[in-house]
């Protein structure tokens, strides 16, 4: 019986273990090289941490990364990825949240873990990977596990301006990546190749699927996403079969016209998510490589990654819209309408998801995670939980499901959830300001932030780009008198709207 995820890799790191597992840019490591790395960290941990409980990893887009990932799961814990690139405020929000007693972080970044509010231990990835074996505390460690434990904590965005750590267990992880890669296809003959930031939940494809199954990842310098040729150039060389991409890594090489000067000759799968795709995109990637397994997925991060799929068997045109198809396996999807009444046959309604794929919650908040996962309120019998995703959708006459946008404040935007709540939150921050309001222009991909106040678009700009993302900072701000209101004195965002070009 397979109790964890080491299970997987106990398993293909014996059967796998002279083969490549992980390429970046500068090196490689076998399964075997891999699986002892993360048997040397969790000899380091063992004795630092206790079962259950999270550890920070702070580490760079290369080889070692999901080894400390696994590392800290193999001492009995659970895994708190975080991206160095982000804005030290934000990363201290993180921590604030995690409240974890160990980091571990490579050397490349280890100025910026000195830097932030962290009291715990920091641990230099370098200075453990080769840390002596302690047979005893591996075993020790092994037996606090069980499919319900913790695995990782992904962060998302966070209305109230704080950011929320889904936690997600091994059995909900093990579900999913079961799910997916029968759907896909993916055997040990396949190479992935990995775009999104490690610490990012669609990542964990890229990490998971050589573990379960014995592929290669091979992870794609950032840089090479702005100059597509040499993406597909890097795509060629290591003969990448199969791509888990966000929506707008697959548009901006179509975007670029990099299909008129090279295509990627090995691909065979390509599965995209986190927004709405412009079929006019995707017709180039089908013109060009017309033999393509194309998968449309949708999903969020608490129902792990992705929910439902659809396979794209027509050959789409400009105004083609992809429906986001039906569940995956261990996946149930129910549209409730407003009063959690089941929503009547053809109309639209919240998508909710229930299964055992559903995450543990979010992490120290669990009064926010009583109002997301609750209970289904169509079974009255026993105890079934749902997660209300707030996006809208209907079942078409083919049993096919379809995307009907946002039902709350909450978007889509470059392949990220955004609370447009949270880029108020900020920019009340800003001494300049004394109202906001922040929209998303879909038809564009623009966020915009209208105020009221003598704070120029500079000073905002600077500002947001000092807390948030580069994702989160709006690319129009309008300065207004003031917000127009409607009788009740909520924001006219209707009116707002018009401001839209």
């Amino acid at each position: 019986m397979q109790t964890s995820v080491l299970n997987w890799l106990d398993n293909t790191a014996s059967a796998y273990a002279d083969k490549v597992m992980f390429t970046d840019s500068n090196s490689t490591i076998t399964f075997a090289e891999f699986n002892k790395l993360t048997i040397s960290v969790c000899s380091f941990l063992a004795s630092k941490s206790n079962p259950y409980s999270p550890v920070v990893v702070m580490s760079g887009r290369h080889i070692y990364t999901s080894a400390c990932y696994l590392g800290a799961v193999r001492a009995g814990c659970f895994y708190a990825p975080m991206d160095a690139t982000m804005p030290v405020s934000r990363l201290n929000q993180i921590l604030g949240v995690i409240k974890s007693d160990n980091m571990i972080v490579d050397r490349e970044h280890l100025e910026i873990a000195k830097s932030l509010d962290f009291n715990g231990n920091v641990y230099v990835m370098e200075d453990i990977i080769d840390f002596p074996v302690d047979n005893i505390l591996l075993d020790k460690a092994v037996s606090n596990l069980n499919e319900t434990s913790p695995l990782y904590v992904i962060f998302t965005s966070g209305s109230t301006g704080v950011p929320k750590g889904v936690i997600t267990s091994h059995h909900s992880l093990m579900c999913y990546i079961d799910a997916v890669s029968k759907v896909l296809d993916i055997n040990d003959s396949d190479v992935m190749g990995n775009q999104s930031p490690l610490d990012y939940i669609a990542a964990v494809r890229d990490i998971y699927f050589p573990i379960k199954i014995g592929a290669s990842t091979v992870i794609i310098p950032k840089n090479e996403f702005s100059m597509p040729t040499e993406l597909f150039e890097t795509l060629n060389k290591n003969k990448v079969t199969a791509l888990c991409w966000s929506v707008a890594g697959v548009e901006l090489p179509a975007k670029l016209g990099a299909f008129d000067i090279i295509k990627p000759e090995y691909l065979k799968k390509l599965c995209f998510s986190g927004s709405v795709m412009p079929c006019k995109y995707l017709k180039i990637w089908q013109e060009a490589l017309p033999d393509v397994l194309y998968v449309n997925q949708y999903g969020p991060t608490e129902a792990t990654a992705s929910c439902t799929y659809y396979v794209v068997e027509e050959k789409v045109n400009d105004d083609t819209v992809l429906p986001i198809g039906k569940p995956y396996e261990n996946y149930t999807i129910t549209l409730l309408n407003d009063d959690s009444t089941a929503t009547a046959e053809g109309e639209i309604g919240e998508i909710c998801v229930s299964g055992p794929i559903l995450a543990l919650g979010y992490y120290g908040d669990v009064e926010r995670t009583a109002q997301s996962f609750m209970q289904n309120p169509l079974n009255r019998n026993y105890r079934e939980l749902i997660y209300k995703t707030g996006d809208l959708g209907k079942w078409n006459e083919q049993g096919i499901l379809e995307f009907h946008g946002r039902k709350d404040r909450q978007i889509k935007h470059m392949g990220h959830r955004i609370e447009l709540g949270e880029i108020e939150e900020t920019a009340k921050q800003i001494t300049g300001i004394t109202d906001c309001c922040s929209l998303y222009y879909k038809d564009k991909e623009h966020l915009y932030l209208f105020y009221v106040g003598d704070a120029t678009s500079k000073e905002i700009v600077l500002h947001f780009r000092k807390v948030l993302p580069a994702f989160m900072v709006p690319r129009k701000i309008i300065n207004l008198d003031k917000l127009p209101t409607l009788p009740n004195g909520k924001t006219d965002m209707q009116t707002l709207k018009t401001y839209f070009k």
